[in-house]
């Protein structure tokens, strides 16, 4: 019998039958820009709110599935038009209009940069994220977009998303794979102008794999997303980008050849040519060699160290990342496997090229970290809260050794949150009535949310209060929805209609199921929290969401946790777990609960952000004083639990910091939410939301946060590649070339004698006079900078918050002998002490401590 061969399978794409007057709705559905305007978010539900949810707010799919009777009844609604036509108007302004970059860079025209991302979290009907990171580099491209930053995003097109979450009968996660379809979201394949589709090749060891690439709107960001499921590459290959976080290491290093490699190709196949990188995290740290495989093939006479010189200039790492077990690392042979046939592109050897990963290069068995690699091609390092720029000094010290863990050049941006994607409707309305347009025009002017004081305690409250109504609503609803799916009893589904109370204090948790994160610290002490449960002259209610890596047991076992202790018949109404965290579930809750609960293992929490997206919307943060809340907490924003303290037995600490979370729920929240005036107004409760919103809400937004990686990094970086580049990378390879000499001679330098002034014993105000007296063969005394390291001396015998004070070449001593005198001036009385050290002083070193390069006397 014959074989019958599968049947040829032709693709046509329908398109929506818009009538005219309703034709600029297209054009706003394929922009994310309507995400954070909620008139325009009201456009789309407007035309039938039914089918909005169904299609899980995804206008595209909207226009496509609604009938052509309720578009036709649109179109002749002269109240619809209206709307519409002022929606268009301000999406065209947005488009239009200089923002904050261009009226205080005007000439940097030339400024470009390229934002790298494993995963973007722009809104959960693209669901390209899974939390946090995606979350953040979402806002960071909308933020982009308000100022008029010039900026790309570059990411993955997941087909499969991140996981979807439900939970069996005993409360276990299972995971689910719903592919998305692409031709009914936002976004859209690229062509050359004759039609063909925009695709790009890279090489892994057994085949090519061709990347084709598609575009999403965010505003005036472009966000360029590659996709490997196409018919010419092989199965296994269009898996590539078919989950986020899928697979082990073998899929990892793959997806990261295609982000980081495949990026940049795609980049040069659409006639881009970003000025500056940058690496959100180290997953996309191979751009960074391929940019200078890119530069070498351009200019063979190049050397590695040359090409690193220009690229590393305008190379930009954030590390999210706190602990180094949260770094990917790829075992030595797997990179060889596939990178053997592109190292000699780079003009290195196998063992050179491993080397650029080890934290120890002398360590052949050391695993390639993706984080180091980024860091040792990048001259510019940033963590992304001030605690965690401590932590990643002290992490990553190895890296430059002899130079002080204060001194390590990682700096930090903290993190932030897009205001206008995360506030409150109602919220918003409110701050319309009281602040005018300033609040969104410039969401970093303090002033603008000083006006926050002049809100009502009344209306302020009453908006607050329609957040939580409308939580509690769609709670019951979800709730509901869940036990069915999950086969629960009749009563218990009737019994999800009466979970919480809409006047009771609500408190949500919500985040990433992760150990450190101690989801269930809460429930440490299961018969103090059932007293606060039971209270019902002062009733509380928990809402809990969050997923847990498919891979983390001990995650999995903490929702389970949650989940069996809500089913008590005693507190289930007050206790509730909601499936599937994603951002619509996090906007519900930030902006319907009256406390952010956050109960981190400090110091790994890196930042955090969700608890900005509360504070935002009035809502109290109660959280261990770890990430952002280090900087953002005072007495009159929220609640600390514990001081900071970092304990060695993580046993020990959990007990002690769940008991201070009781203390402060018993004490002082409960009390202070129920203390009410004779109108039944919470009234001090209604100042803390007004400080928290006044003093918060200026500072940790994504605004700030460009803004400043914009004058921080961007476009220090972009004038860094623009000197070194002029003349075919003239000053570039100069550099390269002398930093080579510095090692060549660097063991050779010896400081000989240090002399100082007086007897040892000074008075304030006086000033010591030090002389070094160095050897210097072959070397030019104006080549190196010698600096003194002065301070108060601690009981430990180290010097504390140290002075560097430089040295100037006084004269020449002998043959390669020079004299290098300073002045330590006594500002303070008590034992004070200093020392010398010798670093490179080329003028064009993006910072003094090139690794290996220090002399300490």
């Amino acid at each position: 019998m014959a074989q019958i061969s599968p049947p040829t399978i032709r693709t046509f794409q329908v398109f929506p039958d818009i009538p005219q007057p309703l034709t600029p709705l297209l054009e706003l559905a394929r922009n994310l820009w309507w995400v954070w305007h909620p008139d325009a978010v009201e456009l789309f539900r407007r035309l039938d709110r039914k089918l909005w949810d169904e299609v899980h707010h995804n206008p595209v799919k909207l226009l496509g599935s609604i009938s052509q009777a309720k578009l036709a009844a649109a179109a002749e609604d002269d109240g619809y038009i209206a709307h519409l036509k002022r929606v268009y108007a301000a999406f065209k302004l947005h488009l239009e209009e200089h923002g904050w970059f261009h009226k205080n860079h005007p000439d940097k025209k030339k400024l470009l940069v390229a934002y790298f991302s494993a995963e973007f979290g722009l809104h959960e009907s693209l669901p390209i994220y899974s939390g946090g990171l995606g979350v953040l580099a979402g806002d960071h491209l909308k933020s982009a977009s308000e100022i008029g930053l010039p900026l790309v995003g570059v990411g993955l097109l997941y087909r499969n998303g991140y996981f979807q979450q439900y939970l069996s009968a005993d409360g276990w996660q299972q995971e689910s794979y719903p592919e998305l379809d692409f031709y009914n979201l936002p976004i859209e394949p690229l062509r050359y102008t004759d039609g063909t589709p925009v695709q790009v090749r890279v090489d892994l060891p057994e085949n090519a794999v061709y990347c084709k690439v598609w575009r999403a709107n965010v505003g005036r960001v472009p966000l360029y997303l590659l996709d490997t499921n196409l018919t010419e590459n092989a199965p296994a290959d269009r898996d590539i980008t078919a989950r986020l976080y899928g697979g082990g290491s073998e899929m990892r290093i793959k997806q990261e050849i295609v982000l980081g490699i495949g990026g940049v190709r795609a980049l040069e196949a659409l006639g881009i040519s970003p000025t500056v990188f940058h690496m959100n995290e180290g997953h996309s740290a191979f751009l960074a060699l391929e940019r200078i495989r890119v530069l070498i093939e351009a200019n063979n006479a190049l050397t590695f160290d040359e090409a690193r010189q220009q690229v590393m200039a305008t190379n930009i790492f954030t590390t999210h990342t706190p602990v180094p077990a949260g770094i990917d690392f790829f075992s030595p042979e797997l990179m060889l496997k596939y990178f053997r046939s592109y190292i000699p592109s780079l003009k290195l050897d196998e063992e050179g090229f491993l080397a650029l990963g080890r934290e120890d290069v002398a360590n052949k068995k050391q695993g390639f970290s993706m984080a180091v690699l980024a860091i040792r091609l990048a001259d510019h390092h940033n963590a992304v809260s001030k605690l965690h720029g401590e932590v990643s000094r002290k992490m990553w010290h190895n890296l430059w050794p002899g130079v002080p863990v204060s001194e390590i050049p990682i700096d930090h941006v903290t993190n932030g949150i897009h205001t206008r994607t995360w506030l409150s409707p109602d919220i918003s309305y409110v701050l319309d009535r009281y602040l005018g347009d300033a609040w969104m025009s410039d969401p970093t002017d303090h002033s603008v949310w000083e006006g926050v004081n002049s809100i009502p305690d009344e209306e302020l409250w009453r908006a607050h209060e329609r957040g939580r109504e409308r939580l509690v609503g769609w709670v019951r609803q979800t709730l509901k929805e869940q036990l069915i799916r999950r086969g629960a009893s009749y009563e218990e589904v009737q019994l999800a209609e009466e979970v919480l109370d809409p006047e009771a204090l609500t408190i949500g948790f919500a985040r990433r199921f992760a150990t450190y994160k101690r989801g269930a610290l809460l429930l440490r002490d299961p018969a103090r929290l059932r007293k606060l449960l039971e209270d019902t002259k002062r009733p509380i209610q928990f809402v809990f969401s969050g997923k847990a890596h498919p891979a983390d047991h001990e995650g999995k076992e903490l929702i389970k946790a949650i989940v069996n202790f809500a089913r008590d018949p005693a507190i289930r109404r007050r206790f509730v777990f909601i499936e599937n965290y994603d951002m619509n579930v996090a906007r519900y809750l930030v902006q319907g609960v009256d406390v952010w609960l956050n109960t981190p293992r400090r110091p790994y929490e890196a930042s955090g952000t969700s608890g900005m997206k509360a504070a935002v919307n009035g809502v109290l943060n109660c959280s261990i004083l770890d990430g952002w809340w280090v900087e953002a907490y005072s007495p009159d924003v929220g609640w600390a639990i514990g001081h900071g303290e970092i304990y060695p037995d993580a046993g020990y600490q959990d007990h002690v910091e769940s008991q201070a979370l009781y203390d402060i729920l018993e004490k002082q929240i409960v009390p202070l939410f129920y203390d009410r005036s004779v109108d039944n107004f919470p009234r001090e409760w209604i100042a803390r939301m007004k400080n928290s919103m006044r003093k918060l809400a200026p500072v940790f937004n994504t605004n700030r946060m460009v803004r400043e990686y914009a004058e921080k990094f961007y476009i220090p970086a972009y004038l860094r590649g623009q000197a070194l580049g002029q003349e075919n990378l003239r000053r570039a390879i100069e550099l390269a070339r002398a930093k080579d000499r510095y090692r060549a001679k660097w063991d050779s330098i010896k400081v000989v004698g240090v002399h100082t002034s007086g007897n040892g014993h000074y008075k304030v105000g006086d000033k010591v006079q030090v002389e070094a007296l160095l050897d210097l063969p072959d070397l030019d005394p104006r080549e190196i900078a010698v600096q003194l390291y002065a301070g108060r001396i601690t009981p430990s015998g180290e010097i504390d918050e140290p002075q560097v004070l430089p040295m100037q070449h006084s004269r020449q001593m002998g043959a390669n002998r020079h004299l290098f005198t300073g002045t330590i001036e006594c500002r303070t009385s008590g034992r004070q002490g200093f020392a010398v050290r010798v670093v490179p002083g080329h003028p064009d070193m993006a910072t003094p401590f090139e690794p290996g390069l220090i002399l300490w006397n």
